[in-house]
């Protein structure tokens, strides 16, 4: 342990050079990525995943063995450039990615490679802070927007509601609406996903294999979700009104769905207790 604390003390303007890195940049996610419903589990992340660095340091004191400074060099400096390189194009999302590859090479100069694979689940976890690239979530988003679109229009028109979909646009009796991407479910797929392994890991300290299956059912429960939130919108539109249904209602009903799809992860958790049981015996 002394030696890491020497090390430690060696690498102090290290340490500080990539703490003042993250300041402007946490500062600049914050304002504009954690203000949207799209960022919206940054914050817990960012609490989270430093307890559960915290939590885990003097585990990872016990094995830690820093590695040459040449090798620590080689691994900070691309980082730092591809930081910098984020920052000069103004894409957010490179120079997070670069940030978290710094704070990993950090790590990696106090420890080794001992301290990453002690670390390996705060380290994973922080990742989820990484903001997709627009393109990707374009990508991604447009066949479940259609899907849920054309889902919701489907049942409503069999329950009698006078609706009629054009792609992801929405005709329900005088109002017209559009399915965003924050409805398509990819949002609620990544803070389920960051949640549901934050939860496996802190309760049960499973071994990948768990927490792989229970990522599984993460993707139907978000996008079933989203469509439930997409009906309570359509017929508060139609019920209420479009003023009623773009205000605080709005909001709840993302809330609400959310809750949904989390409760039904731990549910799935616990009807999964047995399997569980049976992959620790392995």
């Amino acid at each position: 342990m002394q030696s890491l604390f020497r090390r430690l003390g060696s690498h102090w303007l290290l340490a500080l050079g990539v703490a003042g890195l993250a300041v402007p940049t946490i500062i600049a996610v914050a304002r504009e990525i954690w203000s949207t419903e799209d960022g919206s589990h940054g914050p817990i992340v960012l609490a989270s995943g430093c307890w559960l660095l915290a939590r885990q340091w003097p585990e990872m004191v016990q094995v830690a063995k820093a590695p040459a400074l040449s090798r620590a060099l080689a691994w900070m400096i691309p980082s730092l450039l591809v930081y910098l390189f984020g920052r000069m194009i103004g894409v957010l999302g490179v120079e997070v990615f670069g940030l978290m590859l710094s704070l990993y090479g950090l790590i990696f100069a106090f420890g080794g490679s001992a301290s990453l694979r002690s670390l390996w689940f705060p380290l994973l976890y922080l990742a989820f802070l990484v903001p997709l690239p627009d393109t990707v979530v374009a990508i991604l988003t447009q066949p479940m927007k259609l899907a849920i679109s054309q889902a919701a229009t489907s049942l409503l028109q069999a329950v009698g509601y006078p609706i009629a979909n054009t792609g992801v646009t929405l005709q329900v009796g005088p109002y017209e609406l559009l399915v965003a991407a924050a409805c398509s479910g990819l949002n609620a797929i990544i803070s389920l996903s960051a949640i549901g392994l934050f939860y496996v890991y802190l309760l049960h300290r499973s071994d990948w294999r768990y927490a792989l299956l229970l990522l599984v059912f993460v993707l139907p429960c978000a996008i079933f979700a989203n469509f439930i939130r997409v009906l309570i919108l359509i017929l508060l539109t139609y019920h209420a009104g479009d003023d009623a249904a773009q205000g605080f209602l709005h909001n709840l009903a993302g809330i609400f769905t959310f809750a949904l799809a989390l409760a039904a992860i731990f549910a799935i958790d616990k009807v999964l207790t047995p399997v569980r049981s049976r992959l620790a015996l392995k």
